[in-house]
């Protein structure tokens, strides 16, 4: 793969023993039909593909994540390539993997991705009427003026652990029936 695209490649590492790896967004289709075609790599099943948003990444704030697979050999991979929020355009890869179609459509739904050349890109699990992409960090997750939220419940703070009493001699939990 470097002889082929070189430094067009990059942050290329193994965290948890899987190859991953990152091209610029428009060698996309290039780097995966390598992948596809090479006798000796043989990545011809899609596994996955997801997007991933990164607020402080300025001019790449969507990461497109491909995990391909090579099922003769069983070996895995993951090839990321990134784009801007304001124009979220990459290549569609439902050409060479069928199963990138629905995968797609879903990365659209949820991020704002537009695969470019897709037969029917459209929204399949939020309604047509959303205005927004809601898997974005692009709101606060929770509403901090709120007050009828008890934090103690969620494990936040407090001074009981989830309505029940602390018994400091024996750091057990009493329970209401055991006072």
């Amino acid at each position: 793969m470097q002889e082929k695209f070189g430094e067009d490649l990059f942050e290329i590492s193994s965290p948890y023993g899987m190859l991953t790896f990152s091209a610029h967004k428009n060698l996309n289709l290039k780097v995966l039909q390598f992948l596809y075609d090479d006798a000796e790599l043989r990545f011809q099943f899609l596994t996955d593909l997801c997007a991933v948003h990164y607020p402080d990444r300025k001019g790449e704030e969507l990461a497109i994540v491909y995990h391909l697979h090579n099922l003769i050999d069983n070996v895995r991979i993951r090839f990321k390539v990134y784009t801007n929020i304001e124009e979220p355009d990459v290549f569609t890869a439902t050409n060479l993997y069928e199963s990138a179609n629905w995968m797609e459509r879903e990365t659209y739904d949820f991020f704002g991705v537009n695969f470019v050349g897709h037969p029917n890109l459209k929204r399949i699990l939020n309604v047509d009427e959303m205005d927004y992409f809601p898997m974005r960090k692009e709101y606060p997750l929770e509403d901090q003026t709120r007050s009828d939220k008890d934090d103690e419940m969620f494990g936040r703070g407090g001074s009981l652990d989830f309505g029940n009493q602390r018994d400091e001699r024996t750091h057990g939990t009493l329970l209401e029936s055991d006072n």
